[in-house]
């Protein structure tokens, strides 16, 4: 045996007697490089070590060179370049090779709290000695000492020299060549202290025991840093193997690439846990029971070949091994510690390339989410489309539907990805990102600027803008069932019963926004013109809080999460009209400024409206009095003369209406289908209620199979105004109209009196129901519009209805202003409108002389209607 033998015999048997003393490793680790592809000698692949492993089949080895060790270790002519600064200087452990004098490009991103001085200067110490063969530029082969000689090259069986890294396309994230560019590869070099852990929020603490700096005379932790930084050697050893053969890759690494049984949410466990959860908390139970790693959820299996092109165990490689299932591969769904090149966040698949595996391309966050929520054809893992564990199929909405949210890059300003959380901004409406107290990379805070303050431009959709994947959950109620408890029985995650004939609909927030963050606007006037005076940012994991009130600091309610990109909020408003004599004043964002968006002019819009403002429920307009009209309301914005019987009127997204079918003159049941029919006045409702892909459904808005794959959620639709039915231009009779959805159509379409069912009643002449009377009268369908505004959120009217004897500074004339003879059209609010009130009448006491007097009416809707 050489010198060099014995002196590999004994620094192996060194290593292995540390690593026993040290207990690292978990059940199915060990030391033997021997058995790695670690292993660059001549041995036949397949040949027994010492250990009982077993040689891998490897791409690169030597082709006469019996050592092992050599390639990466010498006792003389080691490298003698320098780590750290003093008095913390170190060298590289006897090593055998050059390194590399590559410049190279870090990991970095808005959300990252460490030390940006460190981030910009890596990759440092240790991480050096793995890169001078993982960049790719530098030959394998070319050792500083062999046998006595000095400057050595190895013959290899790969072919001449020099041989380096394989690296097939080194942008596919799927190969062991990372090159010089890391900005798809986890960061290094940096300081991880406790200090860190707390700006962050969601790591943990180097306890010195699982993770920490190795200290003289103490037993190492499991996962050691360097001088208390994060290196490449704090993840992985190279000379470890697993001795299991049904955990595919292990990838050297120090703890399970994979989890092993449910995650629990406490301290990390060695035995059972990934290794990302060493360091990475994410909030305990909040991930543990997500959707994404919960056991009882995630059941689907990967696919033989996906699971095979992400390394993960693959039936493919061998018999022996089954496809994982998503709660088992957890975090590895969704990230890639070295991922595609152009991918932001260690995203798997997070880029706009479309070949297989991903190659290099510009940054594509939906890409990620696309993997699995697609087709079930499409999809990376097996499950059954119309069936319980149906995964919701987000990508064919966003992808194939005429009118989607702007998602793409393609579709956002300048064509690339706007999306960026985190960074350094304090948005003065509680909103403060600074690293050492923002932690808000946690909770996927954007600052508003980036959401379109001051720039429309930067307006955009991603999945995370709503979506919190690391604290969504299988629940109804995003607090959990029973209520306060996200570890029980899982049920149908996004969606809500519409079916039960007892329910009162509520707003709550469901399982797949919990933990999102939105805003509560602040109002400081009950006036529709008036803007929100502020906003209040809602933010954070609920944790086991069982309270729902609006007042939490957290995400209780969907329009929260809505209101902070369709308010001024997310983009600035001058609060003016989209025209005022023909010219544009308004600054709010114009539709049709995307491909995918509603055209400009729809409707007669050509302008977003600020759907805080319409959605306010003064308390003083709720459920007004039954008996008496006089000062039920001042209807700020109404010109005086018609404020007698008048109130605002909303659908009740924020707060329900306290206007009940008494309330409303209903005496014979109501106009509403379920579950809107039950507890009228007390009920809210959801935007996704109105707002997502087209229902097929004349009676209801539940998404087609929605509790088996069809989601809930406005994310694309074949309608304009991401509206589940349509709207544009449209009457009564078209079968699809969305308000007939939820409004019982005959009450309101028939020629037969069905009794006092709607508010709009004759008080005295024996018209009974007005809608029935004025479709036996035209002889036709009525239009919606020519009576209700064209944008049903909320309006300084009752019940929604259009006065052209008042417009006001909605249309920027002065309250009281009548409109010209005819019908009038002027968006967003008034389209083909011809409603003239004379008097607010009390709900189910409405008289012709009321709206404009009979010889009007007759004479504008029932002889010539628009």
């Amino acid at each position: 045996m050489s010198w060099f033998r014995t002196f590999a015999a004994v620094f192996l048997l060194l290593v292995v007697t540390a690593l026993a003393r040290a207990g690292i490793g978990v059940t199915d680790k060990i030391s033997d490089v021997r058995g790695t592809k670690h292993n660059l000698s001549a041995a036949a692949d397949g040949s027994s070590t010492p250990s009982g492993g077993t040689v891998p089949t490897r791409t690169v080895k030597a082709s006469s060179e019996t050592q092992v060790c050599v390639f990466c270790h010498t006792p003389h002519e080691a490298e003698s370049a320098t780590f750290g600064t003093s008095p913390n200087t170190y060298g590289p452990p006897l090593w055998n090779r050059k390194l590399s004098g590559q410049t190279y490009t870090p990991y970095n991103s808005s959300s990252m709290d460490a030390d940006a001085n460190e981030l910009a200067s890596a990759p440092g110490g240790s991480s050096k000695l793995c890169l001078s063969c993982h960049d790719g530029t530098m030959a394998i082969d070319k050792v500083n000492a062999l046998n006595g000689a000095k400057n050595v090259t190895i013959p290899m069986s790969t072919g001449p020299s020099p041989v380096t890294m394989p690296s097939g396309n080194a942008s596919t994230g799927f190969t062991r060549d990372l090159g010089t560019d890391l900005r798809g590869d986890h960061p290094i070099s940096f300081t991880y202290d406790s200090t860190l852990a707390t700006n962050d929020g969601e790591l943990r603490t180097p306890n010195g025991t699982i993770v920490g700096t190795r200290v003289a005379g103490s037993t190492p932790p499991k996962m050691p840093l360097e001088k208390s930084q994060m290196q490449c050697t704090t993840c992985h050893d190279p000379h470890l193997r697993d001795r299991a053969t049904g955990n595919g890759n292990a990838k050297f690494l120090r703890m399970n690439r994979f989890q092993v049984s449910q995650p629990g949410g406490g301290n990390f466990n060695t035995t059972n846990d990934i290794i990302c959860l060493a360091c990475h908390d994410k909030g305990g139970e909040s991930w543990a029971y997500s959707a994404h790693a919960n056991s009882q959820v995630a059941t689907q299996t990967y696919k033989a070949a996906a699971a095979q092109q992400r390394e993960f165990p693959s039936s493919l490689d061998s018999p022996a091994n089954t496809d994982p299932p998503v709660w088992q591969v957890s975090c590895l769904n969704c990230h890639d510690t070295h991922t595609v090149q152009g991918a932001r966040r260690l995203l798997r698949e997070g880029n706009d390339s479309t070949s297989s595996p991903k190659a290099g391309g510009n940054s594509a966050l939906e890409e990620t989410c696309y993997q699995c929520h697609t087709t079930s054809a499409a999809s990376a893992v097996t499950y059954t489309a119309l069936t319980a564990n149906a995964i919701p199929n987000i990508k064919t909405d966003f992808t194939t539907l005429a009118r989607h949210m702007p998602i793409k890059s393609s579709d956002q300003a300048g064509g690339t990805e706007v999306h960026d959380i985190g960074g350094v901004f304090n948005d003065s409406l509680d909103a403060n990102c600074s690293k050492t107290v923002g932690k808000c990379g946690r909770d996927f805070l954007e600052s508003r600027a980036n959401l379109g303050v001051g720039n429309t431009g930067n307006r955009h959709a991603e999945c995370t803008d709503c979506h919190n994947p690391h604290r969504v959950v299988k629940f109804r109620d995003f607090r959990g069932n029973p209520v306060g408890s996200i570890t029980g029985a899982p049920d149908a995650a996004g969606t809500h019963p519409h079916t039960d004939t007892a329910m009162n609909h509520s707003n709550i927030a469901s399982g797949v926004l919990r933990g999102s963050w939105g805003v509560e606007p602040i109002y400081g006037s009950a006036s529709f013109q008036a803007l929100p005076s502020g906003y209040s940012v809602k933010r954070g994991d609920p944790g086991t809080n069982a309270s729902s009130l609006v007042s939490a600091s957290y995400v209780t309610r969907e329009y929260q999460i809505c209101l902070k990109c369709h308010s001024d909020y997310g983009y600035s408003d001058n609060n003016l009209p989209q025209t005022n004599g023909g010219t544009g004043v308004g600054n709010r964002p114009t539709l049709g400024s995307f491909t995918g968006g509603t055209p400009s002019g729809t409707n007669g819009a050509t302008m977003y409206t600020n759907q805080a403002k319409e959605f306010q429920t003064p308390s003083g307009h709720e459920g007004p009095a039954t008996n008496v009209c006089i000062n039920m309301g001042t209807a700020a914005g109404a010109a005086a003369a018609y404020n007698n019987c008048n109130h605002r009127s909303w659908h009740p997204v924020m707060n329900a209406t306290g206007r009940t079918t008494t309330t409303r003159g209903m005496s014979a049941g109501n106009p509403w289908l379920a579950p809107w029919n039950n507890q009228v006045g007390s009920n809210t409702m959801y935007c996704s209620d109105c707002h997502g892909s087209n229902v097929t459904s004349t009676t209801s808005v539940i998404p087609d199979n929605a509790d088996n794959g069809n989601p809930w959620g406005p994310h694309g639709s074949g309608n304009d105004f991401l509206l589940k039915g349509a709207w544009t231009d449209t009457n009564g009779g078209n079968a699809n109209l969305i308000c007939f959805k939820c409004h019982a159509k005959a009450n309101y379409t028939s020629r037969n009196d069905t009794g006092r069912k709607t508010g709009f009643y004759d008080r005295s002449t024996g018209k009974g129901n007005l809608h029935n009377y004025h479709v036996d009268r035209i002889g036709r369908e009525l239009r919606c519009t020519w009576c209700h505004i064209a944008v049903p959120h909320g309006w300084k009217n009752k019940a929604f209805l259009v006065n052209l004897n008042d417009l006001g500074p909605e249309v920027g004339k002065t309250a009281g202003t009548a409109a010209p003879a005819g019908s009038y059209t002027n968006g967003p609010y008034y389209y083909k409108a011809v409603l003239r009130v004379t008097t607010f009448a009390k709900s189910g006491a409405w008289a012709d002389t009321d709206c404009g007097g009979k010889d009007y009416m007759r004479n504008t809707m029932c002889n010539s209607p628009p």
